[in-house]
């Protein structure tokens, strides 16, 4: 049977693809977290496992050679229907999966365990499985452990991104021979074509970097001293 869609599947969709992660290269923590994940409920097969549009693609995998399949086969589809595990002690007793090929062929699933992958906008990108040839249960904390691992995967998966972003921006910056025209009163920046440019727009427009405010110690303090001396 296959999963519905869920209904922010364009948004999430759309979060997936920010990641940058589809069909990209193996990577050390991936991998290790889905090794650990195993070793943690004693089973053969583990995953990161992300839901695309028409397939799940593995960005980490353990005792598994297949790098995907076709979403309408993935458990991990119903798994990112909700935002807490998705647990299936026996494959064979559960109607949604019954007559499924991964259960009735290769590597013929008897038990699963998916904990949904939610980034920071609560979009469930994919899920961390783990996968066994029999039926079998799980205890509370190695569920608990599961979810725990999870979010390392989502953390795994923000510094991606940020590095990512961060790359992006430093490539988009114009390469400045010589010397930046900036305003010795106002800190304005002038750009090629000799508009002056306040510095946030100026990185904007240069790098596509959203700038946000805040005061640094030094001028916190300067700034305190002046009100408590105004109010003098």
């Amino acid at each position: 049977m296959s999963a519905r869609i869920p209904p922010t599947e364009a948004a999430r969709l759309e979060a997936l693809r920010q990641y940058a992660v589809l069909d990209s290269e193996a990577e050390q923590g991936f991998d290790e977290l889905v090794r650990v994940a195993s070793i943690l409920c004693g089973t053969p097969i583990s995953l990161v496992s992300l839901v695309d549009a028409d397939r799940q693609w593995f960005k980490a995998r353990h005792g598994l050679e297949a790098t995907q399949t076709p979403r309408d086969q993935a458990f991990c589809a119903h798994a990112i229907l909700d935002d807490v595990p998705l647990v299936v002690p026996d494959a064979r007793r559960d109607a949604r999966f019954q007559d499924n090929p991964l259960v009735i062929g290769d590597p013929g699933i008897r038990f699963y365990a998916g904990a949904p992958l939610l980034n920071p906008e609560g979009h469930a990108l994919g899920t961390l499985c783990v996968i066994d040839r029999q039926p079998r249960a799980l205890a509370a904390a190695q569920i608990e452990g599961l979810q725990l691992l999870a979010r390392q995967v989502v953390t795994q998966l923000e510094h991606r991104r940020v590095t990512a972003a961060l790359a992006s921006a430093l490539a988009g910056l114009k390469t400045v021979q010589g010397l930046i025209p900036i305003c010795a009163w106002c800190k304005s920046l002038r750009d090629d074509e000799g508009y002056w440019k306040s510095v946030e727009t100026y990185l904007e427009q240069q790098a596509g970097v959203e700038m946000t405010h805040g005061m640094c110690p030094g001028c916190y303090a300067r700034q305190t001293e002046a009100i408590r001396t105004a109010q003098d």
